[in-house]
């Protein structure tokens, strides 16, 4: 694209918690101009909203791409493509690759393989592990956006559950640390019972029960009882239980005391599923930690509103479906979302559970005010134009031919959502438009971090 630009006209602009409609201007990659009516002048398109509500990129602070070592699954280039055509445009990776991001040499070589591949902005944190402490106290802010703790079961290195070293991670890390909080004895207790009961074919409704509401909020204590010893900055993710969310404050982020030092997220498949669907759905939904039940379910709608959960993220993990095809205790855990989150999120909209002002609060601007992202997560002039414009008229029904992850399958196929992504723009780029993914290789790595 030229410096002349594009300009959108007709849009109903949802950002800083209106709805108004106007025009916006784009060039250079920026958000030049938003009025009520912009002359078009000398632009290079215009694409005429129509109506349609054009919102702030959905920011995504917890993926899995797979990339490097894991690439049968999904890559940088496929899964960044879903998540265009899902609205998404910007993506914060997770360590456990093969290798794992426990060194700083690893984590730069992964900035190297984004580069010029990733059609989303991106940016990856670092892992720690129990022998990795050194290379944390010598990160420094913008390295990554945190520091990913695995407090309960995981892959390779990566669980850190020597207590002399989490004390020292919590009192030293100079970024914000995020945790994944699950007590791995709980669990291990809780999988011997059901192995003795059920030998190998353990019942997928029994996820939950083992990796339980006591494993995750035994976890979540843990790591908000450190973080408030060492005025660490925590941000805790995934939660799942109305039990853990008694452990966060309410309220905004930034609010008269100043903003908060501990935060938490909720997933999109937290808010649409729950223990009902293990009968339809099994493995498919299997996922760390586990979908519970339909009271945690509506806990957590309410800890949106209340401010108790400061952001909305997919952990998308994908699988391939050979490997979900497997016994309990085989299948992994973990799903792809990202096409398709931003629509899961505005059927709340349509139920009337959720105000489409509150996602974007939740999918763009608490996100980048968490994280420190320079000029993202608002629809404001001089920031970078990552946006997406939603038809809430059009329907779209999930079919797997249509599923751009890399595995090719979807936990909510054959489901018809009322709304769609007509169009998503990446610092200027369209990226995304009429169920297309163009060639624009737009995304940028995010200018994020800090403590």
């Amino acid at each position: 694209m030229t410096d002349q630009g594009l300009l959108i006209t007709n849009a109903l602009i949802c950002n800083d918690g209106r709805v108004t409609p106007g025009d916006v201007l784009v060039r250079r990659g920026r958000i030049e101009k938003i009025a009520r009516e912009i002359p078009a002048g000398r632009v290079d398109r215009i694409i005429d909203a129509g109506g349609k509500y054009l919102l702030p990129g959905f920011i995504d602070d917890q993926v899995h791409f797979r990339e490097p070592g894991l690439t049968h699954k999904g890559d940088l280039a496929t899964e960044s493509a879903a998540a265009v055509a899902g609205g998404i445009t910007s993506f914060m990776d997770m360590p456990n690759t093969i290798p794992n991001a426990t060194s700083r040499a690893v984590l730069m070589d992964k900035y190297r393989l984004a580069r010029g591949r990733a059609k989303a902005n991106f940016s990856f944190y670092f892992g720690a592990a129990n022998d990795n402490l050194d290379e944390i106290r010598a990160l420094q802010p913008g390295d990554c956006c945190g520091v990913k703790v695995f407090m309960g079961a995981s892959t390779g290195n990566m669980l850190v559950d020597d207590p002399g070293t989490l004390e020292l991670i919590f009192a030293e890390c100079p970024t914000l640390i995020a945790t994944h909080c699950e007590d791995t004895p709980t669990i291990r207790v809780n999988e011997e019972r059901y192995r003795q009961q059920y030998g190998e074919d353990v019942p997928f409704s029994a996820h939950p029960l083992i990796r339980s509401e006591e494993a995750c909020y035994k976890s979540t204590v843990l790591a908000t009882t450190l973080a408030k010893r060492h005025n660490t900055r925590l941000h805790v993710l995934h939660l799942t239980t109305a039990k853990e969310l008694d452990l966060f404050e309410p309220g905004p982020l930034n609010g008269p005391r100043g903003s908060k030092r501990i935060t938490a997220e909720v997933c999109v498949h937290m808010l649409h599923f729950d223990e009902r669907d293990y009968a339809a759905r099994g493995a498919l939904i299997k996922c760390n930690p586990a979908i519970k039940t339909a009271a945690d379910r509506k806990a957590l709608l309410a800890g949106l509103v209340d401010g108790r959960l400061a952001v909305i993220a997919t952990d998308h993990a994908p699988h391939t479906l050979a490997e979900k095809d497997e016994k309990y205790f085989q299948a992994p855990s973990g799903m792809p979302l990202v096409q398709h989150a931003l629509l899961m999120l505005l059927e709340h909209v349509h139920d009337g559970t959720l105000p489409l002002e509150l996602i974007v609060e939740k999918t763009s601007h608490r996100v980048a005010d968490l994280f420190a992202i320079k000029d993202r997560g608002y629809i404001r002039e001089g920031y970078f134009a990552d946006l997406v414009l939603i038809d809430h008229r059009s329907p779209t029904t999930v079919r797997r031919e249509d599923v751009l992850s890399k595995c090719g399958w979807s936990p909510v196929e054959g489901t018809t959502f009322r709304s769609s992504i007509h169009t998503t723009v990446v610092n200027g780029l369209v990226a995304y438009e009429n169920g297309r993914v163009t060639e624009a290789v737009a995304g940028q790595r995010l200018d994020c971090g800090g403590r």
